[in-house]
């Protein structure tokens, strides 16, 4: 193994929410683990998120020591591997002097979810790699900016994508027939979700019978328009199966966040509801509310869905880790991943509903799967190399 320097980007310190922790820190462990030289560096440019408050704040106090503890408990050494810069331009963790000097030595920077705000003096870094973990939303402009009539904000985030080398996305069906995501400008290659297993592995049993999910309603933005055609966020698949728990005995629960969810229709059709930000205060609770979980069970976005994107989600990926089975909404991720056992995908309400019951005819075997499912298509070890590999070609 070439031992490489590595930095990664992510939203771990600005939203201070359990599940976007795990999402963006299983790089830093990931490539950590695998004995790089491997820094985090979160330069957005813009405001944290208060969870607390719901509202955005210049004061990353608690962000910082929220980011640092997290940190801390998965490795001592990788608290000292990060570098917040907050919109005032202080810097958190490393020094400036600090950063400038990994900076000047990495030979790769992973641009997750384009949260970093590639400055002047970023672009010099050998290899550049932009990783998609939302396909369609990503895309969307790309229609119209080939065709010269894109907005202003269109062309700002395409041209700020075009500043880099190798283009990666969770949208692992692109360029596939039937899939609808706009092709152009850029080559996008697949890649998945890193788990470090280890991080997750439970030998307890769930705590309850119910098969969860931590979920926002309604995205603030909406959704994408493609060919004329309104793509949407995971409410829209919601009211497809909205009924659903009145024609199960299993109990189905939500942890509901923001997007404004219509609650006292959801408790009227029978779904059972629990305080999403309780659930992901921090990286731990988060943790444990799966851990606890029976199974899951949960809808995908819409543009994700009607895409045909084979996007697999990130928070399903810890689910099965802790040998949790999944019943998800299809995505057309059947077509290239095995499922049946331990993944138990769906597109109708007939197949949700015998997913379930699949489950809770044997949770030993469907367990036992979804840990199987886990190290098979999510071990971080496999999937940093392979991405690794593939960016440095």
């Amino acid at each position: 193994m070439n031992k490489r320097t590595i930095i990664v980007s992510g939203l771990a310190c600005t939203y201070p929410l359990g599940g976007v922790a795990w999402d963006y820190i299983q790089y830093l462990h990931g490539f950590h683990k695998l004995g790089h030289d491997v820094y985090y560096l979160e330069d957005t440019g813009g405001w944290a998120y208060d969870p607390f408050n719901v509202t955005f704040t210049e004061d990353y106090s608690y962000h910082i020591k929220y980011l640092t503890d997290y940190l801390t408990a998965l490795d001592p050494d990788l608290a000292k591997r990060f570098c917040v810069r907050d919109p005032s331009d202080n810097f958190h963790g490393l020094s400036q002097e600090q950063l400038t000097d990994v900076v000047k030595r990495a030979d790769v920077v992973f641009n997750i979810s384009t949260t970093l705000w590639l400055r002047e003096e970023y672009q010099g870094i050998p290899v550049k790699v932009l990783i998609d973990s939302d396909p369609m939303y990503t895309q969307a402009g790309i229609p119209d900016y080939l065709a010269g009539t894109a907005s202003e904000k269109d062309v700002k985030n395409i041209e700020h994508m075009k500043l880099h080398d190798r283009f990666f996305s969770f949208a692992e069906n692109f360029g596939k027939p039937g899939c609808l995501i706009p092709q152009g400008v850029f080559d996008w290659r697949p890649t998945r979700q890193p788990m470090v297993l280890e991080s997750w592995d439970t030998p307890r049993k769930p705590a309850s019978d119910a098969f969860t999910t931590v979920l926002s309603w309604q995205p603030k933005e909406s959704g994408p328009v493609i060919g004329g055609v309104q793509y949407g966020g995971k409410n829209m698949e919601f009211l497809r199966f909205i009924d659903l728990p009145r024609k199960t005995s299993a109990t189905l629960e939500l942890a509901l966040g923001q997007g404004r969810p219509p609650r006292e229709m959801l408790e009227e059709k029978g779904w059972k509801l629990e305080d999403g930000f309780a659930k992901s205060t921090t990286p731990w609770l988060y943790r444990d509310y799966i851990q606890d979980s029976f199974a899951e069970f949960s809808m995908a976005k819409n543009a994700y869905v009607a895409s045909r994107s084979g996007w697999f989600s990130c928070r399903s990926t810890c689910y099965l880790a802790a040998g949790r089975p999944c019943v998800v909404q299809d995505t057309g991720f059947s077509e290239f991943m095995p499922t049946g056992e331990g993944v138990l995908a769906f597109s109708s309400e007939d197949e949700a509903l015998a997913g379930i019951e699949a489950v809770r005819a044997d949770w030993d075997r469907h367990s036992k799967a979804a840990k199987k499912f886990a190290k098979e298509w999510f071990d971080s070890d496999a999937v940093l190399s392979k991405l690794l590999k593939e960016a440095m070609e």
